[in-house]
């Protein structure tokens, strides 16, 4: 029996909508504003009920800080809580709610960054419940997306490995994370796409449960689906062949060159026209209620030596190869946004041999980077390897959600 013909109810079809044509975004230099020009640091930083912080305040060096202290005290919370403040979420844990301190039922992050022009209050508060509230000197967002790129960040930790090891969802969140920063246009396909997405699978979920079948509104959705595909597949293609002779040279840099390694962007627009791959997919699409097409599927592959890292890999090479990665990220932004982002180096010696963290420590020590936060078990370690090359760093002493600089 052939599917009816039918149109939901409480289900935006998108007819008398224009569908949005999408021009490619331009270069990464075009992009540079008098807003992003300088170098950028975090001044202070408090903390209120915070994961395992009650309170806490710190006046930080505008260069290296050090925080050191046995696992579980409180360390990596500080540098989530500069990421909050920089990516307007957690590094960690995207459930806001999950990063109040137990027994509370908020919390507060504020910091001021500076640069030559002058500085900017960032409020973050939390309350369960209710809406997240971001503002920057005072002011509201009307979009969180508005600050994504403004006070730019990379963070370098252990749970990066999942990059590696967990599926292609955290590997395109990777992309669109530093894509993001330095290209807003993006942002908003992206944000539009994944609202397409979301409607046209409602809508084959609806078709599927009702036995009916309306090609016309699907087309619709079909059409925006193209459109804005086709932008963010240009910007990934883009950002892929910028973004691997740099990875590469970090990775050369921190091996001492004893490995290749490989990066490959995947994607259903490779191979061929996306409109037709989404008409040759439509009866598996309808079968699943899920669409089985499009940028939601791309991939970034991992390779060294020509074998998947994932399998063929050590620790060490492993570690190596996500730190590499997040150098390539830092490079890429401060290349984009003409700022520095803040550099945040999360238990970096574990799993990886002398040599490979003097390289990097030899990268960190050139002062090609800005202002850097390193967390460490192993007190005045780090502090030492800087301060043998003439370079001072503020190191503060962390205790069961307590700071001592």
């Amino acid at each position: 029996m052939q599917p009816q013909q039918c149109a939901p109810r409480g289900l935006t079809s998108g007819r008398g909508q224009k569908s949005e044509q999408i021009d490619a975004s331009p270069a990464i230099a075009a992009l540079h504003n008098a807003y992003f020009c300088g170098s950028m640091q975090l001044d202070d930083l408090t903390l209120i009920n915070f994961k395992n912080y009650e309170e806490a305040s710190l006046e930080l060096d505008p260069r290296i800080n050090i925080f050191t202290g046995l696992n579980g005290q409180g360390k990596t919370n500080i540098l989530d809580a500069v990421h909050y403040l920089s990516a307007c979420k957690s590094y960690f844990n995207p459930i806001d709610s999950q990063n109040i301190r137990h027994g509370e039922d908020f919390f507060v992050l504020e910091g001021h960054f500076s640069n030559g022009s002058g500085s900017d209050k960032v409020y973050c508060g939390v309350k369960k419940g209710q809406k997240k509230v971001f503002r920057k000197n005072k002011e509201d967002y009307e979009r969180l997306a508005d600050h994504i790129g403004r006070f730019p960040a990379v963070v370098i930790s252990p749970y990066d490995k999942d990059l590696i090891s967990e599926g292609s969802e955290l590997r395109r969140k990777f992309m669109d994370s530093i894509i993001s920063q330095y290209n807003k246009p993006y942002l908003d396909h992206l944000i539009a796409y994944n609202k397409v997405l979301k409607q046209r699978n409602s809508l084959l979920k609806y078709f599927w449960e009702n036995r009916c079948f309306d090609a016309e509104q699907l087309e619709v959705w079909d059409l925006q689906m193209a459109s804005l595909g086709q932008s963010i597949h240009s910007e990934r293609s883009q950002f892929a062949e910028g973004f691997q002779p740099l990875f590469q040279s970090h990775y050369a840099a921190i091996s001492g060159g004893q490995e290749s390694v490989e990066l490959l962007y995947r994607s259903d627009f490779s191979d061929g026209n996306f409109a037709e791959r989404l008409r040759d997919s439509l009866e598996k699409d309808r079968r699943t209620q899920f669409s089985q097409v499009g940028i939601h599927k791309d991939d970034l592959k991992f390779g060294i030596g020509g074998h998947p890292l994932k399998k063929f890999g050590s620790q060490g090479q492993q570690k190596t190869y996500l730190i590499a990665l997040k150098l390539a990220q830092f490079d890429l932004i401060h290349e984009g946004t003409g700022r520095k982002p803040l550099l945040m180096l999360d238990d970096i010696f574990d799993k990886i041999d002398d040599e490979r963290v003097a390289h990097l420590m030899q990268l960190v020590k050139e002062g090609r980077f800005g202002q850097i936060f390193i967390t460490d078990t192993h007190s005045g370690r780090v502090k030492d390897i800087f301060e043998q090359s003439g370079q001072k760093a503020k190191l503060f002493t962390v205790s069961k959600g307590h700071v001592q600089p």
